[in-house]
C-alpha cells in the first residue's frame, strides 16, 4: 500500500448530523435543487440514514469513511455530492469510482445516469469481461464518471494511449472490504499513485477491517467516519425468507448465480 498521507485517525459525524425524521427532502442536506428533482423521479422521497450522515459533510468538502451494507443508500450518498460538484465546477474525467465486481459497477452506473440524465452526465463502465476496445473508445469521449473494477482499470492506464486521470477531483472505493478481499490491493496500491493528491475520497465499506483502515490512512486525509452500520446488522428493508427442504435438493432449488461466486475479479 501507498506510503500513508499525514492524518489524524477518522473524526465521528456528529450524532446524529441530522434527524430523519426533521429531514424530509434533500434539499435539506444541501443539495441542488435539479438533483432534488432527480431523486423525486427516481422515487427517493427522502434520504436514508447514510445520506443524511454523509451528504452535508461531502458537500463541505470533506473525505469521507461510511460503514453501510449494500442496500442502504450508500451509492446516493457520494454519487449526490458528486455531481453537486460537477455542476458547480463542470470537467471530464471528473470522478472515479472503483467497486470490486462488474455487476456493482453496472449498477452504480445506472444510478449516475439516472441523477444527472436532466444535466447531461456522461459514464463509463470499465470492467472484465468486455472488449477492452471498446472500453478505449469510450475513454477517449472523456466522461465524467468512470466506475471501474481496479485490474481492468490498470490495463487502461497502462494500455490505452492517452488515457490517465491526473485532473481527477473525486475517488470512491466502494464496498472497499470486498475490494481488498479480492486481492486488488497492490492495484489500488498502483491508481493511488497516477491520481492527484489535492481530491477528495470516499470510501464506503459493510465493515471496518484491518486491511481497510489501513488503505483509509493511504487514501484519505482527515476523514470523517459516517457509522449506520453493524457486522452483524442487516439491511432493515431487506426481505429475508428461508424454507425447509431435504439436503439432496438443497442445490437444485437454489435461484441461478446463487451458487459460488458471481462477481468478477477484473
Amino acid at each position: 500500500m501507498a506510503a500513508p498521507e499525514e492524518s489524524d485517525s477518522p473524526t465521528e459525524a456528529s450524532q446524529p448530523v441530522m434527524e430523519e425524521e426533521e429531514t424530509k427532502t434533500f434539499k435539506d442536506l444541501g443539495v441542488t435543487d435539479v438533483l432534488c428533482e432527480a431523486c423525486d423521479q427516481l422515487g427517493w422521497t427522502k434520504p436514508t440514514k447514510i445520506q443524511i450522515e454523509a451528504i452535508p459533510l461531502a458537500l463541505q468538502g470533506r473525505d469521507i469513511i461510511g460503514l453501510a451494507e449494500t442496500g442502504s443508500g450508500k451509492t446516493g450518498a457520494f454519487a449526490l455530492p458528486i455531481l453537486n460538484a460537477l455542476l458547480e465546477t463542470p470537467q471530464r474525467l471528473f470522478a472515479l469510482v472503483l467497486t470490486p465486481t462488474r455487476e456493482l459497477a453496472f449498477q452504480i452506473s445506472e444510478q449516475f445516469e439516472a441523477l444527472g440524465s436532466s444535466i447531461g452526465v456522461q459514464s463509463a463502465v470499465i470492467v472484465g469481461g468486455i472488449d477492452s476496445m471498446s472500453q478505449s473508445l469510450a475513454l477517449a469521449k472523456k466522461p465524467h464518471i468512470i466506475i471501474a473494477t481496479p485490474g481492468r482499470l490498470i490495463d487502461h492506464l497502462e494500455n490505452t494511449k492517452g488515457f490517465n486521470l491526473r485532473a481527477l477531483k473525486y475517488l470512491v472505493m466502494d464496498e472497499a472490504d470486498r475490494i481488498l478481499n479480492m486481492d486488488f490491493e497492490t492495484e489500488v496500491d498502483k491508481i493511488l499513485k497516477v491520481i492527484p493528491r489535492d481530491r477528495k475520497t470516499f470510501l464506503f465499506s459493510a465493515t471496518m477491517t484491518k486491511k481497510v483502515q489501513k488503505l483509509q490512512r493511504a487514501a484519505l486525509k482527515n476523514p470523517v467516519k459516517c457509522a449506520v452500520s453493524s457486522k452483524y446488522q442487516t439491511v432493515e428493508k431487506l426481505q429475508q425468507y428461508y424454507i425447509f427442504i431435504p439436503s439432496k435438493f438443497k442445490i437444485s432449488c437454489l435461484p441461478l448465480g446463487s451458487v459460488g461466486n458471481s462477481g468478477s475479479r477484473r
